[in-house]
């Protein structure tokens, strides 16, 4: 794509983000109960609207070069995440379920499942894969530094003699086996000739053997044009995909080397953007700061002698946290800023009374009627998207390409962007000059001591932020922290896997199966967009994790093989984070006792949000909270981190992109508060189901190396693999696709029949279990607000059949 359509892209979505504010506005009117499924369409559509956004915003960001935009396109790309985030969390609010079905949404707006899928901010990884790639290096070099040295044995010489006797042995046996196999073709043959005699096998004439020949041959010819006519059908109708577009043009290619043409160019200009601001920086000091100065100084000169002359006395100056002299530079009077400051102490005053008085309202209707209004909550996203969209209207709407052919920066624009910096930084200076200055006036004019200024007092209660952490290592520098968490294995290397590498189908009815009663299970693919939403989003950006809700732990639930430790790493892939260790097998015999519990955790905490961003994984996390220990498993005391683990837990902020996953498949031997007050979302991984388990096999057979033709029935295998997990379905594979049977494809092609011998060998995960999983889910928090919800809609909808039978 050129400039001018990337350009073209840009307005266009500008027009799409103005009607979505438009939007915005009538969700926070709060909307009776009764009308719940349409006030949960109409965030579906919102927050589907906003993931189109993202990903234009992520194509523009990643491929626009410009250096001012690409800020704006910044700006704009993490506050549309947020926003998506925040749509998340308010859907997940009122539907009381992590999982959605849009497919009645897709279908009325006609598009595709792809346009639910995540996108992921390319700069994650660009700006994260130096630092990590650094990590990975200290980590191997402290891993070798304290990896014993290996035991060579020694191996016993050889005499020559020795030597020549096993080369023979070994060339002997080797023509043995060769004649003793010629040998074998030879008996055979003379087997088939006597057996042929005995049986006096009928002789064919010419005749005979001509239309033998051309029965065959005819079948043949026949069979191969009656699949090459199927080929053209299923080409027709769009089931497969022309010859052409299967082999690789080089389309692709050329236009992946345009894109690293465009970032190399990025960075270009990106280099002479900053030499540019340096330079703008010290002229305008030079320049401008002097005479700016020697303004702002007389502005507050002369405020100071209008309000003596009015008041007689000198005014009190206002204090850096409530504006500084920003206050007086807004075109007011004396008498305006005076009533302007006594204006906010009646504002503050009038609001305390206000929340009174809606608090005395809410005690006296009741907690009822407000949960039967359904409504979103304020956004803090908006107010940037809306400063985006507003910077982008006055400066770029305008401006087209042929302003600045060759992509450079806009000189007028960055003079007024840093003219307004160095008012500011100028200004703060001042007003500490100004502020003594108006000491000395009192002192000399009044006779009056210094007066600190009032502020607005506020509201008495509980102060805000978060309970500070007693640091237990204060004397420790934060490389030998990180090699001994490298030494006591609790800081690993994560594996390099992507997340669209977990791949999985849509669920096409989910829909149908609501409107039915039947509550639809989530597929793969809905796994996986949400752990992209609650992982990735939020790790990868500090300005998306500051917006976002916070979470600060997940816990994935599903039977052994469905792919939960592939997810915490893909998660430390998308956003370059530290994995972190601290599963209960992991943590036997290491820091015994009270003191070193505290001490492991308080160190995994503090290294994770020092090199954030962080996750750290627990295994196995139903056995920190099980209702009863097994005795094999007291020596290893698996609840002794319960306590500290959530005490720290609690001390993550939204400045700290740290993340807890954890990872079971017996949720059912766990205390269920423990656990829920623990992990924040809990993500149900049931079986995949028919049209997953079709991609599964597709995506891992191409994997390994082989290619997907007509003789290998993919259905019947979907078939067949039922309540087979994904990693059942890899282990079938990797056995049947040796190195030998890779050679093979060429001229033996895969088929179905060659798997179900291994499949049979795998132990599926039986319906009883996936059941047992599906109780406990329901029994969680979300999970009984939901089952509470569908109850009280089908007496709703009963009531409603009785009162129109009664009216027949």
């Amino acid at each position: 794509m050129s400039e001018g359509a990337y350009q073209h892209l840009w307005d266009s979505s500008h027009v799409t983000l103005q009607e979505l504010l438009d939007q915005e506005q009538p969700l926070l009117q709060p909307v009776p109960n009764q009308e719940r499924q349409s006030f949960q369409y109409r965030l579906s559509l919102l927050y589907l609207y906003y993931l189109t956004l993202l990903r234009r915003f992520d194509t523009l960001y990643d491929q626009m070069v410009q250096p001012q935009k690409r800020r704006l396109l910044r700006r704009l790309l993490d506050s549309v995440a947020g926003r998506v985030l925040e749509l998340k969390d308010e859907m997940v609010r009122v539907d009381l379920c992590e999982y959605h079905y849009l497919d009645r949404l897709l279908q009325d707006l006609q598009l595709t499942p792809a346009e639910l899928e995540v996108p992921i901010p390319k700069y994650f990884q660009q700006e994260q894969s130096s630092t990590a790639h650094e990590r990975a290096l200290l980590l191997e070099d402290i891993l070798y530094r304290t990896k014993p040295a290996p035991f060579q044995e020694s191996v016993p010489e050889m005499s020559r003699t020795e030597a020549i006797i096993l080369l023979q042995t070994a060339e002997r046996a080797r023509q043995g086996r060769i004649r003793a196999n010629f040998l074998r073709d030879i008996r055979r043959e003379e087997e088939r000739d006597r057996k042929i005699k005995e049986g006096g096998q009928l002789k064919f004439s010419q005749d005979q053997a001509a239309i033998t020949i051309q029965k065959v041959w005819k079948g043949y010819l026949q069979r191969k044009h009656t699949q090459q006519d199927r080929q053209k059908e299923m080409e027709f109708i769009g089931m497969l995909l022309p010859p052409s577009q299967w082999e690789d043009s080089g389309t692709l290619f050329q236009a992946s080397i345009r894109e690293d043409a465009r970032r190399l160019l990025q960075k270009e200009k990106e280099e002479e953007f900053q030499m540019a601001v340096v330079k703008t920086q010290n002229y305008l000091k030079e320049t401008e700061g002097p005479y700016v100065k020697e303004k702002i100084q007389e502005q507050i000169r002369q405020w100071f002698i209008e309000c003596h002359a009015l008041t007689g006395r000198f005014p009190d100056f206002p204090e850096e946290s409530s504006g500084g002299s920003h206050l007086i530079f807004s075109d007011k009077t004396p008498d305006e800023v005076k009533m302007e400051l006594e204006m906010q102490i009646q504002e503050s005053k009038r609001k305390d009374q206000d929340k009174k008085k809606e608090k005395e309202k809410k005690d006296k209707t009741g907690k009822g009627e407000a949960d039967a209004m359904l409504k979103v909550l304020p956004s803090r996203s908006i107010p940037l998207i809306s400063a985006g969209h507003e910077e982008y209207t006055k400066v770029w709407k305008t401006q087209h390409d042929s302003t600045y052919p060759s992509q450079s920066f806009d000189p007028e624009a960055l003079r007024a962007e840093k003219r307004k910096e160095m008012e500011q930084e100028i200004r703060i200076q001042v007003d500490e000059l100004m502020r003594q200055e108006l000491k000395n006036l009192r002192l000399a004019v009044d006779r009056e001591e210094d007066r600190p200024f009032k502020a607005p007092k506020k509201k008495n209660g509980k102060k805000a932020g978060r309970k500070k952490e007693k640091d237990l290592t204060p004397n420790r520098s934060m490389s030998s922290l990180f090699e001994e968490l490298v030494v006591y294995g609790f800081l690993k290397k994560s594996e390099t896997v992507a997340l669209k590498d977990f791949v999985g189908d849509y669920l096409y009815l989910g829909s149908t199966l609501s409107l039915a009663n039947k509550l639809p299970m989530p597929s793969l693919f809905d796994i996986r967009q949400n752990v992209a939403l609650y992982g990735v989003l939020r790790l990868g950006s500090s300005d998306i994790h500051a917006m976002a809700p916070l979470i600060r732990s997940i816990l994935l639930v599903g039977p052994s093989g469905m792919g939960k430790k592939m997810l915490v790493n893909a998660v430390c892939t998308e956003t370059g984070a530290n994995l972190f260790d601290l599963s209960p097998a992991n943590l036997q015999d290491k820091y015994p006792g009270k003191t070193g519990v505290q001490m492991i955790v308080h160190i995994v905490f503090k290294v994770a949000r020092l090199l954030q961003p962080s996750v750290i994984w627990i295994g196995n996390a139903e056995k920190n909270f099980y209702k009863k220990v097994p005795k094999e498993e007291e020596e290893m005391d698996p609840k002794r981190i319960r306590k500290d683990l959530t005490k720290a837990l609690q001390l993550l902020g939204p400045g700290d992109r740290v993340m807890l996953i954890g990872t079971t498949d017996q949720p059912q031997l766990a205390e269920m508060r423990g656990l829920c007050r623990t992990y924040e979302r809990i993500l149900f991984m049931p079986r995949p189901d028919y049209a997953s388990r079709y991609v599964l096999w597709k995506h891992m057979l191409e994997a390994q190396g082989a290619k997907v033709t007509q003789s290998l029935d993919l259905s019947a295998l979907a078939m067949v693999s039922d309540g087979y997990t994904p990693g059942h379905i890899l282990q079938a594979i990797r056995w049947v696709l040796t190195e030998r049977r890779v050679l093979q494809l060429s001229k033996r092609p895969l088929v179905a029949s060659e798997f179900l011998a291994h499949l049979a060998q795998l132990e599926p995960v039986h319906r009883e279990e996936e059941e047992s999983l599906k109780d406990w889910y329901f029994r969680t928090p979300l999970g009984m607000s939901r089952m509470k919800l569908d109850k009280e809609q089908d007496a709703k909808g009963a009531k409603l059949a009785k009162e129109k039978k009664k009216q027949k």
